[in-house]
């Protein structure tokens, strides 16, 4: 295990403080984290309407996590099994880049996306909920999920956030990482919250 540096601000000892130095270890080491949307960044409610899909709700607290990570320099996908022009819409709002929808072979999709950020798959993160999700937690340096994911899923992975998916599960680990790393103080530092108006 490598020895933990010193805090940059006090909120890194809140957020780690009932988290092991294992998955800290695995924290420190993401350069990208990878999120699925269904039942990770929503609740996994599809709401439709006569023409379809028509309503997903996503959580304002895990946009503000996702723009941290980026500030902070931790790369930012989605990896979704569903096709949603919703979603592509959150994700533009947001400034996330890549989203890749409608993928059922998640496994090769990151393996791809580490591939292209110049990665090794130690350094990625994902946090997945469901059976599509398991080949990515198994391959990923820090895997993480959400208490209502199926327990094999759950049990697959490396953290799990006390926070529902859609209830800022997402935000949970964003800020994780963000401790592990040490960025917390750049983050208040650099007046990144809120962010100036920018949309979360």
């Amino acid at each position: 295990m490598n020895e933990q540096p010193a805090f940059s601000h006090p909120s890194e000892a809140q957020i780690l403080a009932r988290v092991s130095p294992a998955i800290q270890d695995r924290a420190r080491a993401i350069r990208m984290m990878v999120f699925d949307v269904d039942g990770i960044l929503t609740d996994g409610s599809l709401w439709y309407g006569e023409h379809g899909e028509a309503l997903k709700a996503f959580n304002a607290l895990d946009g503000h996590g996702m723009r941290l990570l980026h500030e902070q320099g931790v790369g930012v996908a989605w990896l979704s099994g569903r096709q949603s022009a919703i979603t592509a819409r959150r994700a533009a709002e947001l400034g996330i880049s890549p989203v890749l929808q409608g993928v059922r072979d998640k496994a090769q999709a990151i393996e791809t996306l580490a591939r292209e950020a110049g990665l090794e798959l130690r350094k990625l993160g994902y946090m997945g909920d469901d059976i599509i999700d398991l080949p990515v937690l198994q391959r990923v340096g820090f895997a993480a999920s959400v208490p209502n994911a199926p327990l094999y899923v759950s049990q697959a992975a490396h953290w799990v956030s006390s926070q529902h998916g859609g209830s800022g599960a997402v935000r949970e680990c964003c800020d994780l990482i963000l401790a592990a790393q040490r960025r917390m103080h750049a983050c208040f530092a650099a007046g990144l919250s809120p962010l100036g108006g920018a949309i979360q």
